[in-house]
C-alpha cells in the first residue's frame, strides 16, 4: 500500500459486472479531476486468442483445465511486480488487450492479441485495475497486499453466469453451449482463485435477483437492477456513518453491523457517495506526502 502512489482495484470474475463498477469509478474521476492509469486485467493473460485455444486444446488432451481463472493462463508475477513498482515509485509497464476489431484498428492489430509494453506515462495520481485479479493471493504472488481500496463485485453466482453467456452470446458472437463449456472448465479455478480473493477485498458488492434464476442455461434475460437488491459488505472502511447512508439511499436498511442493503437501482448512487469521500481522503494524504 502506498500514500504517495494509491491503487484501487475492482475483482470478479468474467461476467460479474466488474465493467459496470468500473464506469461509476471513472466518473468519480473526472468529477474529482483525478488522473488515473487504467489497468485491465485481460492484459496480464499469458496467451492471446489463438494460443489460448491451442493451449486449452493440449491441456484437454492432458485431462487438465486451464482457464483463464488460473494462474497458469496468466503471469500474475508481472502483475504483481507492476502493482510492487507503482505503489513505490509511481511508474511500471502496461499494455492491453484488444478484444475487438474496433479496439485493434487504432493500433493496426488483429483482435484478440496483445499492445506492446509501454511505460506508464508520468503525472498519474492512482493506478485503476479491473480485472480477475486484483485480490489474487497464492503461495507465489500477493496482489491484495499493494492495494489501497480492494473492491469486490460479487453477484449470486446463477446471475454471474446469465450475465456472461448474455455477453458472450450477443457481444463476442459465441454459441450458448459454447459458453456454458467454458463455465465448467472454469470451475476448478474459480473456488480456488477467484472466490477467496472476497476475503480480502474492502468492500464488496453482491447483486441478488428477486426473480427466478435457478437454471441459468435456458435463461434469456438479465434480472433487470430493479428486479435485484445489491448487499454492500464493509471490513476494511467499517467506519462508515450508516445513518447518513440510510438517510440518503431511499428503502436501504442494514442486514448486519458491517453489512448495507440497498435496492438494485440505487448500486450507482450508492458508490457515488461511499467512493466520494474514501477517494478524497486518499488523493489528500497523496498531496500531504507529496508536498503539493
Amino acid at each position: 500500500m502506498s500514500v504517495k502512489h494509491p491503487i484501487i482495484a475492482i475483482t470478479g470474475s468474467s461476467g460479474a459486472g466488474t465493467t459496470t463498477v468500473k464506469k461509476a469509478f471513472e466518473d468519480l474521476f473526472r468529477r474529482g479531476k483525478y488522473k488515473a492509469i487504467v489497468v485491465e486485467g485481460d492484459s496480464f493473460h499469458r496467451y492471446d486468442r489463438q494460443a489460448m485455444k491451442t493451449a486449452v486444446a493440449v491441456a484437454e488432451k492432458e485431462g487438465k483445465d486451464l482457464s483463464h481463472f488460473g494462474p497458469d493462463a496468466n503471469i500474475l508475477d508481472k502483475l504483481e511486480d507492476l502493482f510492487n513498482q507503482y505503489s513505490e515509485t509511481g511508474t511500471g509497464q502496461i499494455r492491453k488487450y484488444l478484444h475487438s476489431e474496433e479496439e485493434g484498428e487504432p493500433y493496426n492489430q488483429q483482435p484478440g492479441t496483445f499492445t506492446p509494453w509501454e511505460d506508464i506515462p508520468s503525472g498519474k495520481d492512482l493506478l485503476f485495475y479491473e480485472g480477475l485479479h486484483g485480490g489474487v493471493v497464492t503461495s507465489e504472488v500477493n496482489t491484495a497486499q499493494w492495494v489501497d481500496l480492494l473492491v469486490g463485485v460479487v453477484p449470486s453466482v446463477n446471475l454471474e453466469w446469465i450475465q456472461k453467456i448474455s455477453r458472450d452470446v450477443e457481444e463476442r458472437g459465441y454459441s450458448p453451449e459454447a459458453v456454458t463449456q467454458t463455465i465448467l472448465r472454469r470451475m476448478p479455478d474459480y473456488v480456488q482463485y477467484i472466490t477467496p480473493q472476497f476475503t480480502h477485498s474492502h468492500i464488496n458488492f453482491q447483486r441478488v435477483p428477486l426473480v427466478d434464476t435457478s437454471n441459468p442455461f435456458i435463461a434469456r434475460e438479465i434480472p433487470t437492477a430493479d428486479e435485484s437488491l445489491v448487499v454492500i459488505r464493509f471490513n476494511k472502511y467499517r467506519d462508515q456513518d450508516f445513518a447518513y447512508l440510510l438517510t440518503m439511499i431511499h428503502d436501504s436498511f442494514m442486514s448486519r453491523p458491517n453489512t448495507l442493503v440497498v435496492p438494485g437501482g440505487k448500486m450507482g448512487f450508492a458508490m457515488e457517495i461511499i467512493f466520494k469521500p474514501i477517494i478524497e481522503e486518499m488523493m489528500e494524504k497523496r498531496r500531504q506526502a507529496l508536498g503539493l
